[in-house]
């Protein structure tokens, strides 16, 4: 094929085992030293090593535990409603935080539960009606579909957010006002 070319960027021309572009800087005299493929400071207090950063520890290593934490927001339980989320004395939006005391809260229901009879059914009911009368009771099934969104929109400290959740079924709306009578209770 080619020959290789030296490296025009390298001060000794990518001489083997030189610091040349490619070439690994050679391993320290002590272990553990800065040097090449070891860290230049030691990791931090509670670092485990990970096999492929799986949260499996590395084999033949120890556990290594974290050091406990103070909590670092006030009293108050946390939970999430969309993509706002209530931690300590505070409310976490994509926009930013906001200030849990004095917080106004409130839900608008744009969903809405629609009621029909189903194809089959109307299939059953005039298939069933040619061989007996009792077939008109398939007219009696009923199929509920609900779709839409509940928006859900908190305002404190001078910020706004809203964000809107997904009805999935007609309980949504009085799951999501629970919710909010809950961060009420809290922004008091």
């Amino acid at each position: 094929m080619s020959e290789q070319q030296p490296n025009p960027y390298s001060g000794d021309n990518g001489a083997p085992g030189g610091p040349g572009y490619g070439y690994p800087q050679g391993y320290p005299a002590t272990p553990g030293a800065p040097g090449y493929g070891y860290p230049a400071t030691p990791p931090a207090p509670g670092y485990q090593p990970t096999v492929g950063g799986a949260g499996i520890p590395a084999p033949g290593l120890p556990p290594v535990m974290p050091p406990a934490q103070p909590q670092a927001y006030g009293g108050g339980s946390g939970f999430a409603l969309g993509d706002i989320t209530i931690a300590g004395d505070q409310i976490m939006t994509p926009s930013g935080p906001m200030p849990l005391k004095g917080a106004m809260w409130n839900a608008s229901d744009l969903s809405r539960t629609e009621t029909k009879i189903p194809a089959h059914a109307i299939v059953l009911a005039i298939v069933f009606f040619l061989f007996c009368l009792l077939g008109l009771l398939f007219l009696l099934m009923k199929e509920k579909t609900t779709t839409g969104y509940i928006q859900v929109t908190v305002t404190s400290g001078g910020r706004h957010h809203s964000t809107m959740i997904p009805a999935v079924d007609a309980g949504t709306f009085p799951w999501v006002m629970n919710q909010i009578n809950y961060a009420r209770s809290l922004s008091i």
